[in-house]
């Protein structure tokens, strides 16, 4: 039987999760880009003269042509899906989304069976925050890709994860792992099932996922991040601390980063190490009050309180309505006995807060 080549558009733009990186956003993935998707069809009433003009049009990018003679299909036969179809890639190419959205909704309707018009029409209410999102990736995840297909459906099941995320998390975690088995060789569904599992407070998990990502992209920030979030919370400080290591190593100069692994080290007792790391914290972001406080708080439980001086009153300056800085600052100056000192710093904390009974 005769054959002939036709082609398919899908608009593959995948929704991807910002993720926190410390207690700081994590970059966003940039988005798919729109790809053609090759097919061998028999011969089918749909391809009219119009139809066929049109997407030999759109091979060479002549969108105004082609949208006339679709226009014209679509016409002439309201239940021409592949012309719906055809319509609804010229649109989204045009910056036309609520058009592009019709078009994709009317290529549906007139077949349910095809899956690049499903996971576009997914994709592109997801995009305009409409619920009605979710019905039409999880519509896509059970149709056969016309070619490239295990890339097909790890973009149906990947976006079907952003969609229900905060509607339905079980969901959407499923959905993330669904993804990774398609591409195994992808950190991002891991990251995102680790985000969400997070979020849920399933912090053994969410290392698990954090710890397949950075096992496939060793140099992820955010892999490393997340890491560093979940074995915080399950206080597995030696994880934590081999992982902020590591995220220090690719951002040497992140404030944040070496005051997060201070604390870490405070944890574990290693007080020299921590204070160098806070140290290293100020010094890429000077004055840093956060920084001054922890290097205060080292000294302090040290007990030497000539070192923590200058760094509560470094961060009192950022701070000067802080009573809590103000009632340390005055402990510090009664152990040197500087008691006048002391009384002006103490009283200066009741006057601020005055039910602050230790002060």
């Amino acid at each position: 039987m005769h054959r002939r080549n036709l082609l398919l558009w899908l608009t593959a733009t995948v929704l991807l999760t910002p993720a926190t990186t410390l207690s700081q956003a994590r970059r966003p993935s940039q988005q798919g880009s729109t790809v053609r998707v090759h097919r061998q069809v028999e011969e089918d009433p749909i391809f009219t003269p119009e139809l066929n003009r049109a997407e030999a049009a759109m091979d060479k990018q002549d969108y105004a042509s082609a949208e006339k003679d679709l226009l014209t299909a679509t016409e002439k036969n309201p239940k021409n899906y592949r012309a719906w179809f055809d319509l609804g890639f010229i649109y989204n190419q045009t910056d036309r989304d609520p058009q592009s959205i019709d078009a994709y909704r009317k290529s549906v309707e007139a077949n349910p069976q095809v899956f690049e018009s499903n996971l576009n029409l997914g994709v592109l209410l997801a995009r305009a925050k409409d619920p009605e999102a979710e019905k039409y990736l999880r519509d896509a995840t059970k149709l056969k890709p016309v070619a490239r297909q295990e890339e097909g459906w790890y973009r149906a099941w990947l976006s079907l994860g952003q969609v229900t995320r905060s509607t339905k998390p079980a969901d959407a975690i499923e959905a993330f792992r669904n993804a990774a088995k398609l591409k195994p060789t992808d950190p991002e569904p891991h990251l995102s099932a680790g985000l969400l599992l997070e979020q849920q407070n399933q912090f053994g998990e969410a290392a698990a996922e954090y710890q397949k990502a950075a096992q496939l992209d060793p140099k992820s920030s955010e892999a490393l991040a997340g890491m560093v979030n979940a074995y915080t919370k399950l206080q597995q400080f030696p994880e934590a601390e081999a992982a902020l290591r590591k995220f220090i190593a690719l951002d040497p100069s992140n404030a944040t980063a070496h005051v997060q692994l201070g604390r870490i080290l405070v944890a574990q007792h290693k007080w020299d190490e921590a204070t160098a790391e806070l140290e290293a914290g100020l010094k890429a972001k000077p004055g840093d009050p956060t920084a001054e406080k922890e290097i205060a708080s080292i000294y302090l439980a040290q007990r030497l309180y000539d070192q923590a001086l200058p760094h509560l009153q470094a961060a009192l300056k950022s701070s000067p309505q802080d009573p809590q800085l103000l009632h340390s600052i005055g402990i510090v100056l009664i152990n040197q006995k500087k008691f006048a000192d002391a009384q002006a710093a103490l009283v200066s904390a009741v006057k601020l807060k005055p039910d602050y009974g230790e002060a």
